[in-house]
C-alpha cells in the first residue's frame, strides 16, 4: 500500500467518525456540551498546575539566594559589632588612663572632661559610604587608638615613679589647717633671750591634735631627745630624714611603715616649749637644711616645672 492511499485512506476514517460525531452531538447537546467543557477543563488545569509549579519553583530558588545574602550580610554585621566592642573597650581604657593622668599630675577640674563629646562638624555633599571604606576607617581608628594608648601609658609609667619620688620627699605640712609660728635659722631665744639657731619650724597646734608623716617612709626613732621632748623621726629612703618634735604621745614604733599623711603622733608640749606646738625638721644627707624648700611640693608636674 502506498504513503497517498494510505493517507487517503485516514482522512476518510476521519471524516467518517466527525460526521458520526456530529450526528451524535446533534441529538444529545448537552452531553457533547459537557464532554467538550470537561475536556477544556481538564487541559486548562493541566497548564495551570505546570505554570504553578514553575513558579514555585522560582519563589524557592529566590528564597534560597535571598537566605544566602542575609546570612552573609549578618556575618559582616557580627564581625562589625565584634570590632566596634574592641573599639570601644579601648576607648573606655584611654577614657579611664587620662582621668588617672589627670588625678596624678593634679590637673584643674574641668581642663580634661572625659565624658563631654567632643565637638565635630563639617559640610556637603554626604554619600553613602562603602564597606571597603569603613573598614579602612576603623582600622586607621584602632592604630590611632593603639598608639595613643602606649604613649599614655609611657607617660602614667612616668608620672607614676614621679609621684612615687614625691611621696618619699618631705613637701606636705604636719599639721593640717595650721600656720608657721616660728621660721627656720636665726632668732632670739624664747628662754633666754639671746640669739639662737632654730633647726627646723614650729606649727600652731592644740594639744592632741595629730601630727602626720609629710611623706612616705619608716620611723627611725621614736622616744624621748634632750630639748626636744617625745620625739618621733621618719626615714624616707632616699637621703631625706624628718623629725617631729613636743609630742604629747608617740603612735608609732621604730620600723613602722608609714604613708604620706598618716598619724604618727599627737602634738603636745613637751621638752624645751614654751605652749603646745609642732617642731618640724628636715635633714638632707646629714644635714638639717629649711623644711620650706620642700612645702607643698605635691604634684611631679610642679616639681617638673620647678626642676
Amino acid at each position: 500500500m502506498t504513503y497517498p492511499t494510505i493517507v487517503n485512506k485516514t482522512r476518510v476514517q476521519l471524516a467518517y467518525w466527525l460526521q458520526r460525531a456530529a450526528h451524535w452531538g446533534a441529538q444529545r447537546p448537552a452531553l457533547a456540551m459537557a464532554l467538550l467543557l470537561g475536556t477544556g477543563t481538564a487541559l486548562g488545569a493541566g497548564v495551570g498546575l505546570a505554570d504553578n509549579a514553575l513558579l514555585r519553583g522560582k519563589v524557592e530558588r529566590q528564597e534560597a539566594m535571598l537566605e544566602v545574602t542575609r546570612r552573609d550580610a549578618q556575618r559582616e554585621i557580627n564581625a562589625l559589632a565584634a570590632r566596634m566592642g574592641e573599639l570601644q573597650a579601648e576607648a573606655n581604657r584611654l577614657n579611664a588612663l587620662g582621668e588617672r593622668l589627670t588625678r596624678i599630675g593634679q590637673l584643674q577640674d574641668g581642663e580634661f572632661d572625659f565624658d563631654k563629646p567632643v565637638g565635630v562638624g563639617g559640610v556637603g555633599p554626604v554619600r553613602d559610604m562603602t564597606k571597603p571604606e569603613l573598614d579602612e576607617g576603623m582600622a586607621t581608628l584602632d592604630a590611632q587608638f593603639k598608639a595613643s594608648g602606649e604613649q599614655l601609658s609611657v607617660l602614667e609609667s612616668l608620672l607614676f615613679n614621679r609621684q612615687l619620688d614625691m611621696n618619699a620627699v618631705p613637701g606636705r605640712e604636719p599639721i593640717a589647717n595650721s600656720y608657721i609660728t616660728s621660721g627656720f635659722g636665726g632668732r632670739a631665744d624664747p628662754f633666754s633671750g639671746g640669739h639662737a639657731n632654730h633647726k627646723g619650724i614650729d606649727f600652731k597646734a592644740n594639744v592632741g591634735d595629730p601630727v602626720l608623716a609629710v611623706a612616705d617612709g619608716v620611723v627611725s626613732y621614736s622616744g624621748v631627745r634632750s630639748g626636744y621632748g617625745n620625739v618621733i623621726e621618719v626615714d624616707h629612703g632616699n637621703g631625706y630624714v624628718t623629725r617631729y618634735a613636743h609630742n604629747s604621745r608617740l603612735t608609732r614604733k621604730v620600723g613602722e611603715l608609714v604613708r604620706a599623711g598618716q598619724e604618727i603622733a599627737k602634738a603636745g608640749s613637751t621638752g624645751r616649749s614654751t605652749g603646745a606646738h609642732v617642731h618640724f625638721e628636715v635633714w638632707e644627707n646629714g644635714r638639717v637644711v629649711n623644711p620650706r624648700n620642700f612645702l607643698s611640693q605635691q604634684s611631679p608636674l610642679k616639681m617638673q616645672i620647678k626642676g
